[in-house]
């Protein structure tokens, strides 16, 4: 007799059915199979062997054996998930389970097969730092000083290497390698291949997730990819190595919001060997002091092992920050500092985290904010042209009018005043002439413009080609000698030689409790495509907030410039990693959160907060607290209902 979970998720249940004996070979716990359930054939997961069927129940047979799937310890660990998000366990299993059927598994590829090792003794010598790949991190950290922060980190327990950006943390993932199978966790899959072809020229065998899932599945000594491979098998697990554990590219974006990096730590705990967080600017929830629960217990709080502050100091790139505090409001984006940097040459990127042309606009003539007629959102302007001849205008004086930018506008021809020809909305795609609703004027103005108009100013600006990147791209690489961006261009680029975060106190003072911990990690990516001091590059800041702790810590290369007021702070406002949040949403909240209010009554350690714009929020001293009372209410039936564990961005 099997049981099996269904691949339903709306049927977050088992029901056994019978092996035949053509199938008792290849069945095992884990195996996917195909199943009749209410008269129609589903894949499923087999989750135990040898059950005791209900008395008087008649069982079908397994209708076909589709081949390997998770391990034993997976199809576990999808329970814990699926509390500790308040999803289903089908979620889980499906980003556990081959993207393929596998029917048989190739030759295991481990290389190395290292002797015992006593629990807690240190790590063996790491290797020397691997040679850098054209492009990749400059080394920073001397082979010794490595090998002793390997060995600490690799130690035992959960550890966070707080490596500075330059730092190539390829040989902490090798000294991991020697311990026995790795599994290594990086944000995107392109970083994963390009760290699983050093592993390789370094004689380890190595699979990269998803296309090598049979290969990690038979065993080998480093299993490497991003998110998702938080739940690929590796066999005889030794070590969990992740790079770049700050980076929100771990969290699952949609419902059920799992974390990868809990997940794996929760992986390692289970098996008791050692899981190194990487990161150069590590969040709150990461390093939090010891005594809190941050998800799995007091297991989780995490020792910080850092190198030394000169060391520190050369992983990081010089940061000069343009104070524009005394600046005239009116000038618009280009500081002169930041248009001789740019004008310098070499490969620039520019950061600007507004899509569009104009992202808020007003009347010239009355100064009433361009909203939606419909909706309220403030519209975006999608064409614009002179009034006397109808052509594009290229430039925009009224923004762009420092003496730097006018040795550039003056070689072209004087302008009339520019017009808006149509607006539209990006919430409910309303379009509209470019008038003024409030006093009928056609001439607006720009207070916010976005990266499209940016790129055209920079472009008219310094007399060369701006290249746009505001996109993801699906890794795909941006080529250009100067570039201007939202943060993807951070993550769509080689080695650069300049950075410039051309509006930073938007980052600095978005409405998101995590502003400051994601401005830091922004700067930490682009510390790491300039590279170290020794390469040559630097950032450039553009603020009214000179004194901000995000920049101070980055400036100079003390962490602790930003973590220590920023922990202080949640504690006060009893924010993560002081407490663990939900938020609720959908047509079947109201309900559901009422139910949570009931099983809630007279618990003081869970508060309920709203609604506010149809959402509550959740804050619970303990992500134990949070999940068992997520648990204990069913959720409406036929009613969208999102419930996200952890968000990010509140």
């Amino acid at each position: 007799m099997a049981r099996v979970l269904p691949d339903v998720v709306a049927i977050d249940k088992e029901f056994d059915y019978i092996v035949p004996e053509a199938f008792e070979a290849t069945v095992r716990v884990g195996t996917v199979v195909r199943v009749v359930l209410a008269g129609r054939r589903v894949g499923g997961w087999v989750t135990a062997l040898d059950v005791e069927p209900p008395p008087g129940v008649a069982l079908s047979p397994l209708a076909r054996v589709s081949g390997w799937g998770p391990p034993a310890e997976l199809i576990d660990l999808s329970g814990w998930a699926a509390w500790r998000w308040a999803g289903h366990r089908a979620h889980f299993l499906r980003s556990a389970s081959p993207p393929g059927a596998v029917r048989t598994l190739p030759a295991a590829a481990s290389t190395r097969r290292p002797p015992p090792r006593t629990p807690g003794a240190p790590a063996p010598g790491a290797p020397a730092p691997a040679e850098p790949v054209p492009g990749g991190p400059t080394p920073v950290i001397a082979e010794a000083e490595m090998a002793a922060l390997s060995g600490e980190a690799l130690a035992g327990g959960r550890r966070v290497l707080q490596l500075p950006p330059a730092a190539d943390p390829t040989p902490v993932v090798v000294a991991a390698a020697a311990l026995g199978p790795t599994l290594v966790l990086v944000p995107a899959v392109a970083r994963a291949a390009v760290l699983a072809r050093r592993l390789r020229r370094d004689g380890l065998g190595v699979a990269l997730l998803p296309d090598d899932w049979a290969l990690a599945r038979a065993g080998v000594d480093v299993v490497v990819g991003a998110r998702a491979a938080a739940w690929a098998p590796c066999p005889s697990l030794a070590a969990v190595v992740v790079v770049d554990g700050h980076d929100e590219a771990y969290q699952q974006q949609s419902a059920p919001t799992w974390d990868a990096v809990e997940v794996v730590g929760q992986r390692a705990r289970r098996a008791g060997v050692p899981c190194v967080v990487i990161s150069a600017t590590p969040t709150l929830d990461l390093a939090h002091p010891a005594g809190q629960d941050g998800g799995v217990g007091p297991q989780s709080a995490a020792l910080v092992v850092r190198p030394s502050q000169s060391v520190q100091r050369r992983g990081w790139a010089p940061l000069e920050v343009i104070d524009r505090r005394s600046d005239d409001p009116r000038l618009g984006l280009w500081s002169a500092p930041l248009a001789r940097a740019i004008a310098q040459g070499g490969r620039v990127a520019c950061v600007l985290n507004r899509r569009g042309r104009a992202r808020l606009l007003a009347c010239a003539a009355c100064g009433e904010l361009v909203r939606c007629e419909r909706c309220g959102a403030s519209l975006t302007e999608t064409a614009d042209v002179d009034t006397a001849n109808g052509e594009t205008a290229a430039v925009d004086t009224a923004v762009v009018n420092q003496a730097v930018v006018n040795q550039a506008v003056a070689r072209r021809p004087a302008r009339p005043q520019r017009r808006v020809s149509e607006l539209s909305c990006p919430h409910c795609a309303t379009t509209r002439p470019g008038v003024c609703l409030a006093c009928g004027s056609s001439a607006l103005k720009r207070l916010r413009v976005g990266v499209t108009r940016a790129a055209e100013e920079l472009s008219a600006l310094v007399g060369r080609p701006v290249s746009e990147v505001s996109g993801p791209g699906a890794g795909t690489e941006a080529h250009g000698e100067l570039l201007m961006g939202t943060e993807a261009v951070l993550h769509r680029v080689g080695p650069l030689d300049l950075v410039a975060f051309v509006d930073f106190d938007q980052e600095l003072l978005a409405p998101r409790y995590r502003a400051g911990e994601d401005a830091l990690g922004m700067l930490g990516r682009a510390a790491r495509l300039v590279g170290g001091r020794r390469r040559g590059g630097r950032i450039l800041v553009q603020t009214r907030l000179p004194e901000h702790p995000a920049l101070l810590a980055a400036l100079l290369a003390d962490y602790e410039r930003w973590a220590q007021p920023e922990r202080e702070l949640r504690a006060a406002l009893r924010l993560p990693p002081s407490s663990v949040l939900a938020r609720v949403s959908g047509e079947g909240a109201a309900a559901y959160v009422a139910g949570l209010q009931a099983a809630s009554a007279g618990n003081q350690t869970v508060q309920i907060l709203g609604p506010a714009e149809g959402q509550w929020l959740l804050k619970a001293a303990t992500a134990t607290g949070l999940s068992d009372l997520l648990a204990k209410v069913a959720r409406p039936v036929g009613q969208r209902l999102r419930v996200e564990v952890g968000p990010r961005r509140v």
